[in-house]
């Protein structure tokens, strides 16, 4: 929870420059933004990881192959394969299109974005995340990482909802219009 909180206050643009000047504010944005994804980042491997029940596709049960030290039956890899390397398209493709300074640091972007993966969704880089979750829980089998799923998808969504505020005050209409155009984390087919 410490995480998604100062998550949510490293897109705080706006409000830290007014408050601390534009540099300053732009610095504690970044340094939220830094911490904050290193602790999500460890918080969800060491959810993936972590000793815990584990479920079965009860199709093909006994063909089970082993990812590292996790046996993993042959059904999860072939359903978590093609969700992973989408999350890993979606990821990367949004990193690519706006900078590792503002996907990683939450910085404010200089322009709005909406070529490439982010003409697909207007959050690629959390749909990413979403999608990983997925497949990495069912690669390794992770009962409780799957139960945690609804959680992070309401984590996302609000964090999602709350960089849109924040983008909408610096960009104003043109955001608005982006966001006609183009969905927040589910592509429109």
């Amino acid at each position: 929870m410490i995480a998604a909180q100062l998550h949510f206050k490293s897109v705080e643009h706006t409000e830290f420059q007014e408050k601390h000047g534009k540099e300053k504010g732009a610095e504690i944005c970044k340094n939220y933004g830094i911490i904050s994804g290193t602790l999500e980042s460890i918080a969800l491997v060491g959810l993936w990881i972590s000793p815990q029940p584990t479920f079965a596709i009860p199709v093909f049960p006994d063909f089970v192959i082993s990812v590292g030290n996790f046996p993993t039956p042959i059904l999860h890899l072939i359903f978590s394969l093609p969700l992973i390397m989408l999350a890993i398209w979606f990821g990367i493709g949004g990193v690519r299109a706006v900078g590792f300074r503002v996907s990683e640091t939450h910085a404010s972007p200089e322009k709005i974005v909406s070529t490439g993966v982010y003409s697909v969704v207007r959050h690629p880089q959390y749909l990413g995340w979403m999608l990983a979750h997925i497949g990495i829980s069912a690669l390794f089998s992770a009962w409780y990482s799957l139960l945690f799923t609804p959680v992070l998808l309401v984590i996302i969504y609000l964090i999602s909802r709350k960089e849109e505020e924040e983008l909408i005050k610096e960009f104003g209409k043109e955001y608005e219009d982006y966001k006609k155009k183009v969905s927040m984390l589910i592509p429109l087919l």
